[in-house]
């Protein structure tokens, strides 16, 4: 017997989202590159209206939106897998895209970073807020890179839009010499740094490897990586803006939405691996990251550089072709309601079960929409029916959509322990606070890194558990201590030598 998309949904995927349908919306485009305030116009109607939701691709960003509408007088909630920050009266949140409230209509909504759609694992939620966001007037704000199917799908609901284009607001230029000529050496690069530069590493090994040496150069430096918590990166985001750091190293998780008074963006390779092997970074990675050169108000140019001259090539190829994405069609989730149906269907309750004939056998057929890969989700899954069989499919769910990295031990092996305590209906606790946290010396920062992660996991959990993880209101004071401990190492920590540029240096040489 095979499934059809009819018999996984009752009702079609646009009318899941009812007060969107009842609302009669208008979508305005705020789409362009990098620097071009497309986010800021959206920013000024949201402190104006009545109500409002910010919807954002990182929970740093809704923190900074959230700060930025209270500052003005505006009181507003925050809203994240992880937090609950009320404000009493607040008709405003900044929430992450996945906490969308789709049961509460507000005046006005900004979806940020819409060419997010393309993300394989994070793009339904795109999709999601695109269909169901419950406000009147939509701010779209990002690239032009999935503008069609999202106007196909906006025509569907015969709902109205107009598009405003903007251009940078400072030119971007692309330097004819490379940092260090035809050849790559730290004692060509030392000379040309300059206050300003950001550089991008696309590894935490990197990352604190050229903090280091630069410090050692005699620069004051800032790191920020997708290993360190928000609140970190927004410290170290400080510091570089209130020119307490000359020079800025971070991997590509400056491209989104991060405003840094950045001059020149050096990126120490054209590679990157992304988690399967490594290829060429992408245009709209490219564009992403190079278009944080030259802050509006603060630099007349921005500037983009890479280490060797052969890479130029690259670079330019990539800022200058279009960036349109073959994306024909968005993204949809498997839900609750769905993983029942299959499972009643297949009598079973493993959840992996469920979610691999979904993706192999159901045929979801729509001109506008297709099955997000659920890969991830499957490799969780298994897990789940190995080590909690007779969970129920709802809490199985539950933890299939935990945000966890599988492929880090330490993360994998704190969340077999939470999801022991569930199945087992036991009381989890805090991890105990380490002992070396008041220490001084950066020696525990990759264990601070990953505590931080486990204190992310238990705060989620207390929110789906709270009768397993009771202490969940008690996460931020650890976490504060974890952050200030991490911050305090990343300004001593001595990196790990060798980038791994110069590693992949060295063994060619020895191969010839």
């Amino acid at each position: 017997m095979k499934l059809t998309s009819q018999d996984l949904t009752p009702r079609s995927y646009t009318d899941s989202f009812p007060l969107a349908r009842m609302l009669k919306r208008h979508h305005h485009f705020y789409l362009g590159p990098t620097n071009s305030g497309k986010t800021y116009q959206a920013l000024q109607a949201l402190e104006q209206a009545e109500s409002g939701v910010y919807l954002a691709p990182l929970r740093l960003l809704a923190m900074e939106i959230r700060d930025r509408l209270v500052a003005s007088g505006v009181p507003c909630n925050l809203i994240t897998g992880e937090e609950r920050v009320i404000m009493e009266g607040a008709k405003h949140t900044a929430s992450t895209i996945e906490m969308m409230n789709a049961n509460k209509a507000v005046d006005v909504a900004v979806i940020d970073e819409i060419q997010m759609l393309q993300d394989p694992d994070r793009g339904a939620a795109w999709t999601a807020a695109l269909v169901g966001a419950p406000a009147s007037t939509v701010f779209i704000c990002g690239s032009t890179a999935v503008t069609s199917p999202c106007i196909a799908t906006i025509e569907s609901l015969n709902e109205t839009y107009d598009i405003t284009h903007l251009a940078r607001k400072t030119p971007l230029v692309l330097e004819h010499e490379s940092m260090c000529g035809k050849h790559y050496s730290r004692q060509k690069l030392k000379p040309r740094l300059q206050k300003g530069d950001a550089i991008i590493a696309f590894s935490r090994k990197d990352v604190l490897t050229f903090s280091a040496r630069f410090r050692q150069w005699g620069f004051s430096v800032a790191s920020i990586y997708g290993a360190l918590s928000p609140e970190v990166r927004r410290t170290e985001s400080e510091r570089f803006n209130a020119g307490q750091a000359d020079i800025l190293v971070a991997t590509d998780a400056i491209g989104m939405g991060l405003n840094l008074p950045i001059r020149r963006v050096i990126f120490s390779n054209i590679h990157k691996f992304d988690g399967v092997a490594s290829r060429l970074l992408n245009m709209t990675e490219v564009r992403q990251i190079a278009g944080r050169a030259g802050r509006f108000g603060i630099y007349e140019t921005g500037y983009v550089n890479v280490l060797e001259n052969d890479e130029l090539i690259h670079i330019e190829h990539m800022l200058s072709t279009d960036d349109t994405s073959d994306l024909s069609k968005l993204p949809v989730c498997i839900n609750l309601m769905q993983i029942s149906s299959v499972a009643h269907l297949l009598h079973t309750n493993k959840i992996a079960e469920v979610l691999i004939y979904h993706q192999e056998r159901a045929q979801f057929q729509h001109p506008l929409f297709e099955q997000a890969s659920l890969n991830t989700q499957i490799a969780q899954a298994m897990l789940i029916d190995e080590h909690a069989p007779k969970m129920s499919l709802k809490d199985k769910y539950i933890f299939v959509c935990a945000p966890i990295s599988l492929n880090v031990a330490f993360e994998k092996d704190y969340y077999l322990m939470c999801l022991k305590s569930v199945s087992e209906s036991t009381t989890r606790y805090l991890p105990p606070a380490p002992s070396w946290l008041d220490a001084q010396n950066p020696k525990h920062l990759e264990e601070a890194e990953l505590l931080s992660h486990n204190l992310s996991l238990y705060a989620w959990l207390s929110f789906k558990f709270p009768q397993y993880f009771p202490k969940g209101a008690e996460v931020p004071n650890l976490r504060r201590k974890v952050s200030r401990y991490i911050e305090r190492a990343l300004l001593t920590q001595a990196g790990y030598g060798d980038t791994s540029r110069e590693v992949d240096h060295i063994m060619t040489k020895r191969r010839f």
